[in-house]
Formats: C-alpha cells, sequence, structure tokens
C-alpha cells in the first residue's frame, strides 16, 4: 500500500513548487534580452546610440537597459532630429521609416528633444546616471539654432549632457532637407559651438569627409573646411562621428599608377591627431559601416590598431545603432571589430571601449550642470 505524505509535507512541497515558478517568472521577465551575459561586464561604453529612428519611433528605455545588461555601463541617449516625411504623391501606400525609402523630403523635428528628457526622467533614479541625453532637434543652418539649445537646457535641467548627433554634410540626406544647405562655413553653426563651449555641452558631429563616390587620387572634398571649423573653436569638446566616412564616403581611393598619391584616411587622421590645434578634437569610431573599412583586410586591422596604440586618448567606440529591436543587432557592431581589439595594448583598448567615454562624458556633465546652476532660474 502506497504511503501518502502528510498534510505539512504537501504543504511545504507546494510553497517550494510555488517559489521556485515565481523565481522563474522573475527570471523571464528581468533577464537580459537575448540573454547577452555571453560577453564580459563593463565591455564598453556607448558613445553613439539613437534611441529613435527616421519616423520618431523606437524602443523603450526599459528594454535598452535590458539589451545593455551589465555588458554596457553607460550609452548616450538621442533620437534623430530628422522626420522622414510619408508624401502619399511619392511611396502611395508604403510607409517610408528611413531615408533611403523614398525621394520625399526630411524635415527638422524639435519634440525629439522634449521626448528623450521625458524618457530620461521616467527612468528609475538608480538608471538615470547610466545615460547622457543628447539635444538633436536643431537646424545647424539657422542662426536661431543656438537659441533652440539655449531653450531645451532651461526646460529640462538636469537632463543634457551635449548636442548631437547632428549632420552638416551626410551622404543622400542633405539634399532631402528643404531649405538652406547646412555647411562647415555657416556662421548659424559656429554660434552653436562657440555655445556649446561657453556651457560645457559635448557635441557630436556628422560630417562626411568626402563627397559620396569621391574622386580617385583627390584630397577629400571637405577634409579642409572641416579642418578650419574645428580649429575655430579649440574651447568645444568635439567628437566627429565616424571619423568622417559613411556608407558610400570611402577612405581615400589611390590609383596604382598615381604619380603623386593624396594621403590616406589613416594618415589624415595622423595629421590631424598631432596637431596641436586639434587637440580638443576626438574621433568616434561608431557605425557598422566604418567597422568594415577597418578590417576589410588583416593589414588594414593592424594599421588601425596600431593608430589607436599610438593616440589612446582620441578614440571612442560607439554602436551607432537606430532603435534595436534585440541584443544581437546591437552587440553585432562592437564584435565586427574583435580583429581590432586584439590588438590593443590594454591602456589602449580600455580607453577606446569606456575610459575615454567616462573622461569626456563626465566632464561635460559636470560643466553643463554647472553652466545650469548659474543661468536657470
Amino acid at each position: 500500500m502506497t504511503r501518502r505524505p502528510s498534510s505539512r509535507w504537501a504543504t511545504v512541497l507546494s510553497a517550494v513548487l510555488a517559489l521556485t515558478l515565481l523565481a522563474l517568472f522573475y527570471f523571464v521577465r528581468t533577464r537580459p534580452l537575448e540573454a547577452q551575459g555571453q560577453g564580459a561586464a563593463g565591455e564598453f561604453n556607448d558613445s553613439h546610440f539613437h534611441l529613435t529612428n527616421y519616423i520618431q519611433q523606437g524602443i523603450e528605455a526599459s528594454d535598452f537597459l535590458k539589451i545593455m545588461g551589465t555588458r554596457v555601463p553607460r550609452s548616450t541617449l538621442f533620437g534623430i532630429p530628422l522626420q522622414q516625411q510619408w508624401s502619399y504623391a511619392n511611396s502611395g501606400d508604403f510607409a517610408p521609416t528611413y531615408y533611403l525609402h523614398t525621394d520625399a523630403p526630411l524635415y527638422y523635428y524639435s519634440f525629439t528633444d522634449a521626448y528623450i528628457a521625458s524618457v530620461y526622467r521616467a527612468l528609475p533614479r538608480e538608471a538615470q546616471p547610466r545615460f547622457d541625453p543628447m539635444i538633436t532637434g536643431f537646424n545647424p543652418a539657422d542662426m536661431y539654432g543656438v537659441d533652440h539649445i539655449r531653450r531645451v537646457l532651461k526646460t529640462f535641467p538636469g537632463v543634457f549632457t551635449g548636442i548631437g548627433e547632428f549632420s552638416i554634410h551626410k551622404e543622400f540626406v542633405s539634399a532631402k532637407i528643404p531649405g538652406e544647405t547646412a555647411s562647415l562655413t555657416n556662421p548659424a553653426l559656429d554660434r552653436i559651438l562657440d555655445f556649446a563651449a561657453e556651457a560645457g555641452l559635448v557635441v557630436i558631429l556628422h560630417n562626411d569627409i568626402d563627397m559620396p563616390f569621391g574622386k580617385v587620387d583627390a584630397e577629400p572634398v571637405y577634409l579642409t573646411q572641416t579642418k578650419a571649423l574645428l580649429a575655430r573653436h579649440p574651447k568645444t569638446s568635439i567628437i566627429w562621428a565616424h571619423t568622417g566616412l559613411g556608407r558610400i564616403v570611402r577612405p581615400v581611393q589611390v590609383s596604382a599608377e598615381a604619380a603623386e598619391r593624396p594621403p590616406t584616411h589613416l594618415e589624415i587622421l595622423d595629421a590631424m591627431l598631432a596637431d596641436p590645434a586639434l587637440s580638443h578634437v576626438v574621433f568616434d569610431i561608431s557605425w557598422d559601416e566604418v567597422a568594415k573599412y577597418a578590417v576589410a583586410t588583416p593589414e588594414t586591422a593592424s594599421r588601425v590598431a596600431a593608430m589607436f596604440n599610438k593616440y589612446p586618448d582620441r578614440f571612442l567606440f560607439g554602436t551607432d545603432t537606430v532603435a534595436p529591436a534585440s541584443a544581437k543587432p546591437y552587440f553585432a557592431v562592437f564584435d565586427l571589430w574583435a580583429p581590432v581589439w586584439k590588438q590593443l595594448t590594454p591602456d589602449a583598448s580600455y580607453k577606446v571601449r569606456r575610459g575615454n567615454y567616462e573622461r569626456i562624458f563626465d566632464e561635460g556633465r559636470r560643466r553643463v550642470r554647472a553652466w545650469e546652476k548659474a543661468n536657470v532660474s
């Protein structure tokens, strides 16, 4: 005859089962998306992250926290300052979500800053220090653009660390924006960078170094103007996004028969890094499109690693992912750089992945909070 467990033991077993199911439910609800525990804790800080896309849709900040997990201690937080118009005359019932999906124009969407501020303020207090929100919703060709930035700081004190990513020359984007075209010589841009120096705002500037499909054996068309702009603002903390490269804007192309070749992209960067007039400029290596140039061959990966080792304080990693749906595409950008990471010295590796972010954005936070204290009622 089978002996039945006592009612006491049945109660204990029921309680254990209930606690087990509760723990399992909690794990499923709170575990990082796609279990990104596969990477090391504190692997990198993200200097370039878009929470929303070109139609102002994205992911919840709480979901991004899950994606970050323990692998990413800190990240910038910004949207995209441009809205893609859905022109029925152009694409009919097809609703474009990216600037390459349609010929319809883009327009500046200033509400993005209020949205980012509200998202940041809604985060748990203990999570807020992990983020550095950035102001993006201004027109850099507008002399009033700087007033928008000042107004955002006064409306949302204690939130923002910098401005950007915002664009001057950008492949396939600049031409789609109606009105005056942004340029490196526009006084409106100088006003913005002057105010960034005054308020301590970190600047993330997207400016292609060259036109799409640039000429072979020629200096990049925007290089001279870019260096002049950067040199005009020695007191501004500037991050040049993607080192000036893009999907189509490639490193300098040199033909085999060239009698006098122009400097390669790495040689251009080396000259800029060695120039004392540009010591306030650092370079982000965000975007998978940039990674493909760096790791194209073992030789290019070695040359890039050598530059990082030579100037470990002047580069910082970012993903440039846009509203990633899961951890897989988010961390894929970091993983692309593996051939370079393994060739860095411990000092250079830490600074490029984490240390330079903390140094630059911590100082930005400190200075912006001081400006707010002095200027916000």
